[in-house]
């Protein structure tokens, strides 16, 4: 190859890669380690929108959350060391909910490695745990290659993360390399075998239950599960922060099967004699500390259809492990010949009666904002291609208890729980979705993680509605000190400002509600007001979570 025929650097044959595989949005703090890259996206024009945020925490969780709502890798580049170590928030996130995402490091120069040169880390030991693979690109030459199978990686299987390393001296090389084509991910069927024994399980049982969840779901994959779920009379519950993979106003749904669970549901799925498992990895916060299903052999039947073949098998044995998109699962099971449905009608109708019942607001909880009152307002005004996205903490609860999901995709949380996931992941989807409500469902102690990014939907003119459930704590923390060490109340407290007036500082909407009848005004306001808006709920910090109050669990535990 001579220097005639070398026609563009690495950062510009990077970019190339990434029109070439469909991205339309990139997230990001700039750094000077891949300063190739950003020029290259100037000369792509509108071609790629670049999302520069304020912290790459905001920038890693916003690429997470879309690569959730659209169901394609979303792009994240960093700068190398400190941008890295922020951004494996947003890493570790879409690990964990099985989200695809490409990760792009800038790095120190070739030359300089091994030195511990300015800000250098090997990212392939730092992220090796984070993501499905992580490479570096040691050539120019090999840009589109390995980009090519950094996309394929993220959306194959399983979906999750990759991270590309790209040595800032590489990227300002020449190349000649040819372009790959676009990504086109492998869809796996389902075995005709193991889907007639299925069909023969289900057959047979008097109590099947299935739990739906997991990353990889698109919309017509719902509406095939929700009519196999009719065809053969199976309740069907999600699995923690997956309630918009199964319409909660069908009569089959029986409820969230993740933390504050209704006891009611989660005796069902003890009695039940098939459990099914769609999609979800069975971890901690769906298994209730691993109690729910019994380790390692559940006590009824489990089958469990997961795209990776890896984690069948790996925590809970099953009779039956079926590896399988879950596209191309449930397209299966819509066309399987329905069989005992009709002696299952009561056991889908109490499930699903059961799962109304534990709709209601708890009566009697204190404060002057009714937070079961406001919930009811809020599924009231959104329509049901409203998206709502949610931080971690006990406020959370109040969404998942009393929010009926409709559509997919219209549920964005962290799995992991991570805080700070409220505020970015809400303009990354209205971003996506400037037709559709987006509201965000904020922590006081999240929304001061993240919340700087609210700059960022002001810079490109994106408007979501943020809530900030404020009660001066780190309220699920403070609730289990009290239950195990009651009155001794250590590291808990906030110290809180107007956020009101701290939206407005950056030229958003505010407003502020300390009684349940400013709540719907408040809302229609902010959704009116045609920019970034946040509205405070202050609430009473008795109010613990959606059941009951601080001080009736103080002291209900056992010290540690």
């Amino acid at each position: 190859m001579t220097e005639a025929t070398r026609t563009r650097t690495g950062g510009q044959a990077l970019v190339d890669a990434l029109r070439i595989h469909g991205v339309d949005t990139v997230f990001c703090v700039p750094g000077e380690s891949y300063l190739a890259v950003l020029d290259a996206l100037h000369d792509a024009g509108n071609a790629i929108r670049t999302i520069a945020c304020r912290q790459e925490g905001g920038a890693s969780f916003m690429a997470e959350a879309y690569g959730k709502v659209t169901g394609k890798p979303g792009v994240l580049m960093v700068t190398r060391g400190p941008g890295a170590c922020n951004a494996s928030i947003g890493v570790h996130t879409a690990q964990q909910d099985s989200t695809p995402m490409v990760v792009l490091i800038g790095q120190v120069a070739r030359d300089q490695e091994y030195r511990e040169a300015f800000q250098e880390v090997d990212y392939r030991r730092f992220y090796g745990p984070l993501c499905k693979w992580v490479a570096q690109i040691e050539s120019a030459d090999r840009v589109p290659e390995l980009v090519s199978q950094a996309f394929h990686r993220a959306c194959s299987g399983r979906p999750g993360p990759v991270a590309l390393a790209l040595p800032e001296d590489m990227l300002r090389d020449l190349t000649a390399a040819p372009d790959a084509g676009p990504v086109r991910p492998a869809i796996g069927g389902v075995d005709a075998g193991a889907l007639a024994e299925l069909g023969e399980r289900i057959a047979r049982a008097e109590r099947p239950f299935l739990i739906a969840g997991g990353g990889g779901w698109t919309a017509a994959a719902v509406a095939d599960l929700q009519a196999f779920a009719s065809a053969h009379q199976v309740p069907v519950g999600a699995s923690f922060r997956c309630q918009d993979r199964f319409d909660n106003t069908h009569a089959c749904y029986a409820g969230d099967v993740g933390i504050g669970i209704s006891p009611k549901l989660a005796a069902r799925i003890r009695e039940s004699d098939l459990l099914i498992v769609a999609g979800a990895r069975l971890g901690e916060m769906t298994t209730q500390g691993y109690t729910l299903v019994d380790l390692p052999v559940p006590r009824q039947d489990l089958v469990h259809i997961h795209p990776d073949p890896e984690e069948l098998g790996s925590v809970y044995q099953s009779v039956l492990p079926i590896s399988a998109t879950m596209p191309a699962l449930c397209a299966a099971l819509a066309g399987l010949a329905p069989g005992g449905a009709d002696s299952r009608r009561a056991w889908v109708a109490g499930a699903n009666a059961d799962y109304l019942e534990h709709l209601a607001p708890t009566p009697g909880l204190p404060g002057t904002v009714d937070m079961g009152a406001v919930m009811a307002h809020i599924q009231k005004r959104l329509p049901p291609e409203a998206i709502l996205t949610t931080d971690a903490g006990n406020f959370s609860g109040w969404m998942h208890r009393h929010y009926q999901y409709r559509r997919y995709p219209t549920q964005l949380g962290p799995t992991n729980g991570a805080m700070g996931y409220g505020f970015p992941s809400a303009i990354a989807a209205r971003l996506v979705h400037p037709d559709r409500p987006v509201v965000a469902f904020c922590g006081d102690g999240g929304a001061l993680m993240s919340g700087q990014e609210i700059a960022t939907a002001m810079l490109h003119g994106i408007d979501p509605v943020f809530l900030v459930i404020n009660n001066n704590m780190y309220g699920t923390i403070r609730m289990h000190q009290e239950r195990d060490y009651p009155d001794r109340q250590s590291a808990t407290a906030l110290r809180n400002p107007d956020f009101a007036r701290w939206a407005e500082s950056f030229g958003a909407h505010g407003e502020l509600v300390t009684e349940t009848a400013q709540f719907a005004p408040a809302l229609e306001r902010a959704l009116g007001a045609g920019k970034a808006a946040v509205i405070e709920i202050r609430i009473d910090p008795e109010l613990i979570n959606t059941k009951t109050t601080l001080s009736k669990i103080r002291g209900t535990g056992k010290k540690r």
